[in-house]
């Protein structure tokens, strides 16, 4: 089964190939699906590239399919800046994460492993050329809304297949495992509700934006039951500034009930399930000690304690978590951190990590600013979904590898921040 991943891959390059060069094409337009659109090549290939961030591909065996994949759009997205007419913008957040992948190329230098110091600084290009390649080819809201309901049609059917007994194995590896899907959806989650706001679909993308919030409990990941919670409370603050302290209120007190209120979640979250109340947590009684972390804080601290502390400023080199992890069994067998942070200071020190952050704050500072200043429906969706899913996305990075799948997970928060600059300057 997996043979037919390599099929699907061969069939999505060489598409995407073919509309990257092509000078135009035809698309049905999201506003009227009675109508046509002519679109150029890099818009095509846009929309192709945003709407397949979630399908993996992947495939066991000596030959990593999921790296060739990143490697192959990486190098589209550098030649469709190229081929594209319109030029790329550029931003606060846009040179913080310019400068951050800088840090990470010096950081080869003093590199243990410069191979595996390479891969990763792959993994977090990606999303710095999304951003890039949205803002040059971006300029019309009908190719931002083809390409944000493709990524969400994609993510529907990955529910359906997830979901529906038995389906999903006939489909083995074609979709990011559950961890990485689950984030995926709160980007999606966020975008629907933007829909419910601004279209006149209100019922259909009411039930999609819940829907996309149930696979996180239904599987029980923490993670992304915080992500989404904060992305939601993130909106509403965009939405209506201090007015919408009264929603946030709620929606946290939502999630605190849900922890505790759903068997599941509780005995996930804590070492001791059955003695754990609400009643505790408001006497302040419930500590660090308490969460079930499955081990993850006694590695965090290990591996700090090898590749950080004493090299806090510059780390240990980019790569020297991987590298140790891959070359050695620990912890069990596990390959990756669980936390993008603990990783991204060992690996690159203080200066990565402050560099990093600042690029994710002027992400969000840019798009409340955009989303307050400018009228046009299109451009406060994207600066809405932008900021509000980056804050989401950047929390699961805390206790997930989430720079690992950052296909799925990363590039779409950037890539809808990408679309935002784009539209901002036709609209000037």
């Amino acid at each position: 089964m997996y043979l037919l991943n390599y099929i699907y891959f061969l069939i999505i390059t060489l598409l995407g190939l073919k509309f990257l060069t092509m000078k135009r094409g035809v698309m049905v337009n999201p506003l009227n699906r009675e109508q046509k659109m002519v679109m150029d090549g890099p818009e095509m290939f846009w929309v192709l590239t945003f709407s397949t961030g979630l399908l993996a591909l992947s495939a066991p065996g000596a030959l990593d399919l999921m790296a060739i994949r990143l490697m192959v759009l990486e190098v589209f997205c550098i030649v469709g800046l190229f081929i594209c007419k319109r030029s790329p913008q550029w931003s606060p957040a846009i040179v913080f994460y310019l400068l951050y992948i800088v840090w990470l190329v010096i950081g080869l230098s003093y590199s243990p492993a410069p191979g595996y110091g390479f891969r990763v600084i792959l993994k977090y290009l990606y999303p710095l050329l999304i951003m890039l390649f949205a803002s040059a080819t971006v300029r019309d809201k009908e190719v931002f809304l083809k390409a944000g309901l493709g990524a969400r049609l994609v993510a529907l059917v990955s529910i359906g297949v997830f979901f529906i007994p038995y389906v999903v194995r006939l489909f083995p590896g074609v979709f990011w495992y559950g961890t990485a899907s689950a984030i995926n959806y709160i980007s999606m989650c966020i975008f629907s509700l933007a829909l419910f706001y601004y279209t006149d679909e209100k019922r259909k993308n009411l039930l999609l934006c819940v829907l996309f919030m149930l696979p996180c409990i239904l599987w029980v990941f923490r993670t992304s039951i915080m992500g989404t919670t904060l992305a939601l409370m993130t909106f509403f603050f965009f939405k209506y500034k201090l007015k919408s302290l009264p929603v946030i209120f709620v929606v946290l007190v939502l999630f605190v009930v849900a922890v505790f209120a759903i068997p599941s979640v509780r005995e996930k979250m804590f070492k001791d399930s059955e003695n754990v109340s609400i009643e505790q947590l408001q006497r302040g009684e419930i500590s660090k000690d308490d969460i079930n972390s499955n081990a993850r804080f006694a590695m965090w601290e290990d591996l700090q304690s090898r590749f950080y502390d004493g090299k806090e400023l510059m780390g240990s080199g980019i790569g020297s978590v991987q590298n140790y992890m891959y070359s050695n069994f620990v912890f069990g067998g596990l390959k990756v951190p669980h936390n993008d942070y603990v990783q991204m200071s060992c690996d690159s020190g203080i200066i990565g990590v402050v560099l990093y952050l600042l690029a994710v704050f002027a992400i969000i500072v840019h798009s409340f600013f955009v989303y307050q200043k400018y009228t046009d429906v299109s451009i406060k969706m994207c600066a809405i979904v932008a900021g509000s899913s980056i804050v989401g996305v950047a929390l699961t990075m805390y206790t997930d590898n989430v720079v690992n799948y950052s296909m799925a997970t990363l590039s779409y928060p950037f890539g809808f921040y990408g679309m935002m600059l784009g539209l901002i300057k036709k609209e000037r």
